[in-house]
This record gives structure tokens, sequence and C-alpha cells, in this order.
């Protein structure tokens, strides 16, 4: 896809960290030195003692967000900024993560290079879902995975699932994990689920913990959309690992690869599966 010229950032920390401070100046004398202003968002702000922006201004005035923490954190802003149709970045605090993938030590460089367009942007499938909520419908979006779950540790549930309006599968056990690529190395994963090429239009059912074991992860192609319902059971529908919404007795959830797609902003030179040996001692 064609890139822009950033001028412009909207910097999110990740929440309850008010000892990035130091880093979020850091990352800030970066930028400047490269004629780039920069503006954070105001919680963020609020939490390090700095005048920021609301979110949605944040988003319409930017060329770029940067998210300073690790994985969720970037997670969270794909979600709340999904629609403004932004590119993103991630600047890791801690450990290198799948998607927050620069250190504060390599951010002069990675700017260096930001300014002077030597940089690639990816463009990743995200999950769109609705539901009917108090007799209003509701729009969601998930990064990673949207799971359908038992609501008490002391009973399974049945998800009867429906790709196309067709009958698919009942699937009996803990529930079942609906997973994007970028979501393949998260909760999915864990379950057993495989790992999937994150520029690929994809998307996994993996059942969790199922009461058969002829119960196997399902890869669909991206134009399929899937209806999830528990005709005996109330669920909890978890978004990302972060929100929760609850699913009564034979409600629907209809889950599907929204037409657009995520915009991250990488290095020339990444490469996942790099990421993929390091994170998942491969070949050690």
């Amino acid at each position: 896809m064609q890139k822009k010229i950033i001028k412009k950032i909207g910097v999110i920390l990740r929440p309850s960290t008010p000892e990035l401070k130091e880093s979020y100046f850091k990352l800030e004398k970066i930028f400047q030195k490269y004629h780039i202003e920069v503006n954070i968002e105001s919680i963020s702000g609020g939490m390090i003692g700095v005048m920021g922006m609301e979110f949605e201004y944040l988003c319409k005035n930017a060329d770029a967000l940067v998210t300073l923490g690790g994985d969720g954190t970037l997670i969270s802003t794909v979600r709340r900024s999904f629609k403004y149709d932004i590119p993103i970045f991630g600047v890791y605090a801690g450990n290198l993560g799948f998607l927050a993938d620069i250190n504060l030590e390599e951010l002069d460089e990675f700017v260096s290079n930001l300014v002077q367009g030597n940089y690639r942007v990816d463009e990743r499938s995200i999950l769109e879902a609705q539901f009917v909520h108090n007799e209003k419908e509701m729009t969601f979006y998930a990064f990673n995975d949207i799971v359908i779950t038992r609501p008490s540790v002391s009973n399974m549930i049945h998800v009867e699932t429906l790709v196309d309006s067709k009958a698919f599968n009942t699937y009996y056990g803990d529930g079942v994990i609906v997973s994007t690529p970028t979501g393949s190395t998260a909760y999915n994963l864990s379950a057993g689920g495989p790992v999937l090429f994150p520029l690929t239009n994809v998307f996994a059912l993996t059942p969790i913990c199922p009461h058969s074991l002829t119960q196997r992860p399902v890869v669909l192609p991206g134009k399929f959309s899937i209806e999830m319902k528990t005709p005996k059971d109330k669920a909890l529908v978890i978004i990302d690992g972060q929100d929760k919404h609850e699913l009564e007795i034979g409600q629907s959830i209809h889950i599907q690869l929204a037409k657009k797609q995520v915009k991250l902003i990488h290095r020339e030179a990444f490469n996942y599966f790099d990421v993929l040996k390091e994170k998942l001692n491969w070949g050690d």
C-alpha cells in the first residue's frame, strides 16, 4: 500500500504505568529531533502529568499512532482506533512482543528511516462481530480473538456453529476460540490451535478442552461468515481478553473478518519468523 509522510504522531501509554514517564519523554525527544509533532492521549497524559488530547481528536489529527508498552496496549489501541483507519506501531517497554517489536534503544534509527519512507506497512485482518444486547445491535472488533466460553467453571457449554448460514458443528466443552492470524500465537496456540501467518486472510476455530477428542481446530477462508449460539446455556463472549459480554440462552453472535484491515508499521527488515523463533524458542 502507499506510504504517507508522517509529520504528526499520537502516543498511547500502557495504562496504570506512571513509571513510563521518563520513557515517554525520551520517545518524544527522538521524534521531535526529526521534526515530527508529538501529542499524547489524555488518559496517558494524565497518568504522567502531561496535557493530552482526547482519543478521537488524537486519531483525527495524527498521521500514525505509537503505543508505548506491550502487545496488550497495541491491541487495545487497534480496536479503539480501527474506524479512523490510521497506521500504528508499537514500542515495547519490557520484553519483545509479537506486535510491539521496537525498543527505545532502536527508536532513533527507526524514526530516521521512517521520515525517509524506509518502512513497511503490513495489513492484518481483524474480526467484526455483531449481536443484540438489550434490544440494541452491538458491533465490536477483535484483533486477536473472540472467545465464547462457559460463565461457570462447573458447567460445560454447547456452542452451535453455522458457516455461511449452513450447519457446521456443535462444540461441547469449555468453549471455542475464533482467532485471527495475528491472534493465532495467543490463546489459540495455548489451546492447541494452529499458528497462522499474520498476513493471510483466514481465521481459525479452536475448541477449548472439548468433550470429544474428534473436535479439532479448523482454518476457514476469510470470505466466510459464522454464526455461533448456545441453545442450552448462557455464555461469556470475551474480546481480545479485554472486554466481556453475556450471551443469553439461544442468542446468536455473528462473526466475520472486517472488510477493512489494520495497518501496522514495521521496519523494512522486520521478519515475523525471527520473532516466532525468539518468542517460542523454536530451533533451540
